[in-house]
């Protein structure tokens, strides 16, 4: 039996982050929290690019542009998303994680998804605020991992092929 994982290690990875600006006071937590991860991980400085979008629907662009640029192990989307008066907040929320999942099954690179889907302000900044409970970093972590694990799980390929 194969029992593969990927590792928190980042040293060699390079990382895209997408964070929306619309609803800031609650972003601004998560990109904190994804960027603190990230050097936890080791991943270098200089191999991070933050790329700041206007709102959530805007997100699975920017992260389809940043995977295929050939630049990055992995994608990190940062949005929150807090309900409202009308039906929007369904569309919009569904739209921006089903455009996420879609650029990491288009593109071979992962995407770690920390968007935020409250019932109130309160609850987004729970989660982007509290250390434990920070969805940036959470994501970000994700995205980590699973870049390894598909390096391991493509070189494991590339040597099946080459024997």
């Amino acid at each position: 039996m194969r029992d593969l994982r990927g590792s928190l290690d980042g040293q060699l990875l390079a990382v895209g982050l997408a964070v929306s600006r619309y609803n800031e006071s609650v972003t601004r937590g998560l990109l904190d929290g994804a960027l603190s991860a990230l050097g936890e991980c080791e991943v270098p400085g200089g191999n991070i690019t933050v790329a700041h979008v206007a709102g959530a629907l805007e997100l699975p662009i920017v992260a389809r542009e940043l995977a295929l640029s050939g630049r990055v192990d992995a994608v990190v989307v940062l949005g929150a998303v807090i309900k409202g008066e009308t039906d929007h907040y369904e569309h919009v929320c569904t739209e921006t994680i089903r455009g996420c999942g879609q650029v990491a099954l288009d593109t071979g690179i992962p995407v770690g998804i920390g968007v935020l889907t409250c019932e109130t302000l309160a609850l987004a900044r729970e989660r982007s605020s509290t250390p434990s409970k920070n969805k940036g970093s959470e994501a970000a972590r994700t995205a980590v991992e699973t870049a390894n694990l598909l390096a391991t799980l493509r070189e494991e390929d590339g040597a099946e092929d080459a024997g």
